[in-house]
């Protein structure tokens, strides 16, 4: 999260909280046209380069490369998901070892869990940071045709109060008869929100899974250490 205003974590540590909405970047969306090319790209494990950013709002930016080596390796533990709910604790798992790589190439290694731990640090990331940089892993994975069992949204914001918000990276699960690959936002039907969840990487030091939670539950202020999340 970025500092509006110092508030004390609800359960293990205190935090800073996040710049507003208008703060982060906008995501394109593959025009129709496009989804199934990109469903089914990148079918090989080949190398893969992806624009990370840190130092809180995105501030600073880097472009790291991932080998074909390590991207076989994410396919698969990918390809061994059976239903949604595997991918999902798999896709944790995925996102805290191509952060970790990420680090190795970059100033993100000195990343930590919340703001407070490495405050003053260079390679810190705030939840701009994490919800940016994680929304663009998970679509490089779909772009893979990777993701059988989910979609990929734009970032989604929760607010405490009345200035302080937090952001997350976001995933839809596909319902029965749906299409994989990118989605618009959808209109947030009820039966739709059910099927979305929170990849939310800012909780963890770099390297470590990163915790998936239900969306409706993350809004409802759940923090990782709750009893109600699913990995």
């Amino acid at each position: 999260m970025r500092l509006l205003q110092t508030a004390p974590k609800r359960h293990v540590r205190p935090r800073r909280l996040a710049l507003p909405l208008l703060a982060l970047p906008m995501f394109a969306v593959a025009a129709p046209q496009d989804r199934e090319a990109l469903a089914h790209a990148g079918s090989g494990s080949a190398s893969a380069a992806l624009e990370i950013c840190y130092n809180y709002g995105c501030l600073s930016r880097s472009e790291v490369v991932f080998s074909n080596g390590e991207m076989a390796r994410v396919r698969e533990l990918l390809d061994s998901a059976t239903n949604a709910v595997q991918e999902r604790a798999l896709l944790g798992r995925v996102v805290g070892l191509m952060l970790g790589w990420a680090g190795e190439r970059s100033p993100i290694a000195a990343d930590r869990g919340g703001n407070l731990a490495d405050d003053a640090v260079h390679g810190k990331m705030d939840c701009i940071d994490h919800s940016t940089t994680t929304t663009g892993l998970l679509r490089l994975l779909a772009e893979q045709g990777w993701l059988r069992f989910h979609r990929v949204l734009d970032p989604v914001k929760r607010t405490r109060g009345l200035i302080f918000d937090h952001f997350s990276a976001q995933i839809e699960e596909i319902a029965p008869g749906e299409t994989t690959g990118f989605a618009a936002q959808a209109e947030a039907t009820t039966d739709r929100l059910s099927r979305r969840w929170v990849v939310d990487s800012w909780f963890v030091d770099n390297g470590q899974p990163a915790p998936v939670l239900a969306l409706i539950n993350w809004q409802s202020g759940e923090d990782p250490d709750d009893d109600r999340r699913e990995y």
